[in-house]
């Protein structure tokens, strides 16, 4: 993305599809919530429920920063000391959805404001990420958003 304004990036997101990770294992009903700090910083904070989406919630609180001046490109960090890069490669002009990768395509998230998106929309941003070397077969779609 050329620019992204990060105050309108603030709030909750809802997981609609990612590439499966050990972190997000057995998670269902993904939230991320993006507050702005004081220092320049954002906070996150990742829900989920354990097993099903009716399950026990499990949460994980991180920090992220810029690394770039078009506030599409950040990293975020979970785990002390490991961080790792957090590229907003695609953004709804309205701020409804966004996609979120990598520079070596090891992770994306289809990210929505509503639990579900439109199929059209859904569809579009696959085609998208496969012209842009992304795998999309690798993707988990999350069950909320079916």
């Amino acid at each position: 993305m050329p620019h992204v304004q990060l105050s309108r990036y603030m709030g909750r997101w809802y997981e609609i599809a990612r590439y499966p990770k050990w972190f997000e294992k057995n998670c269902y009903g993904v939230t991320a919530d993006y507050a702005l700090r004081p220092d320049g910083t954002l906070s996150v904070l990742n829900t989920c429920h354990e097993g099903s989406s009716r399950g026990p919630v499990r949460t994980a609180s991180g920090r992220a920063w810029k690394t770039g001046a078009s506030n599409a490109r950040l990293r975020v960090r979970f785990f002390w000391p490991f961080s790792s890069p957090y590229w907003i490669i695609e953004l709804d002009p309205d701020y409804r959805w966004a996609v979120v990768g990598h520079p070596q395509r090891k992770y994306l998230w289809i990210l929505s404001r509503t639990p579900k998106l439109p199929q059209k929309v859904e569809a579009g941003i696959l085609k998208r990420l496969a012209a842009l070397g992304y795998d999309v077969s690798k993707l988990k779609l999350d069950v909320q958003s079916r």
